[in-house]
Parts: structure tokens; C-alpha cells; sequence
């Protein structure tokens, strides 16, 4: 099942999660995952304090994704991929796709699929 959520809903979603993890690509093709706190603004999302690593993969490889993990069992993981920019140690993030994302079980308790929510922009 989908069901889009607003932009102006992300700000909200962003609120029942107490931090984020940006997942940026180097040139060797392997993920870095930093924990973070972004926050939105003028429908960007802001990260500061970023160190060298996430700031060069983002530089040379733009496309980012930043993965709120469920704030209870049972919740929501918030996925939000977008474009970056940087400037010093604060990498904006503009979002093209985002979703609620949690698997969906099956009666034996098994993962059966998933339960995901699009957010729509």
C-alpha cells in the first residue's frame, strides 16, 4: 500500500524521529552513514557538522539519501533521497522522493512485503 504525504508534511514526519543518517556514495562505490540531526528549511534539509568523508562524497557523487530509523517498534523508517550541495562542514539537501517505509507481516510474523507511505512533493 502507498499513500503520498505533502511536503509540507515532511517537517512533521522529520519531528517523530529523534535522528537521521546520511548515506552518501564514495568513488570507490561503498556507502558512508553518518548519524545526523537535519533540520528543514525552506524546504531543504539543512545537516551541519558533517566531516571530511561526507563532504568529499557528496561534492563528486550529489544524489544522497538521509534514512530516519522508527521511532517505536512497529513505526515508520522516514527515506528521503535528494540532491546535495556543500559548503564547509553543512551539506543542504533539495529532496526529489521520500517515503514511510516499514516491512508488512505475515500472519506467521514473517516479512510479507512492505507497509510504505510515499511523500509527495
Amino acid at each position: 500500500m502507498s499513500t503520498k504525504v505533502e511536503l509540507a508534511d515532511l517537517g512533521a514526519a522529520i519531528e517523530q524521529h529523534a535522528f537521521a543518517y546520511l548515506v552518501t556514495v564514495g568513488d570507490d562505490d561503498r556507502a558512508h552513514v553518518l548519524a545526523v540531526w537535519p533540520t528543514l528549511a525552506d524546504a531543504e534539509l539543512v545537516v551541519g557538522g558533517v566531516g571530511r568523508h561526507s563532504q568529499a562524497n557528496a561534492t563528486v557523487h550529489p544524489e544522497v539519501t538521509l534514512v530516519w530509523p522508527p521511532a517505536t517498534d512497529g513505526g515508520y523508517t522516514l527515506l528521503v533521497d535528494g540532491v546535495a550541495t556543500v559548503d564547509d562542514s553543512t551539506i543542504t539537501v533539495s529532496p526529489t522522493k521520500a517515503i514511510l517505509h516499514r516491512p508488512a507481516a505475515a500472519p506467521d510474523g514473517t516479512r510479507q512485503g512492505s507497509d510504505c507511505q510515499p511523500i509527495k512533493f
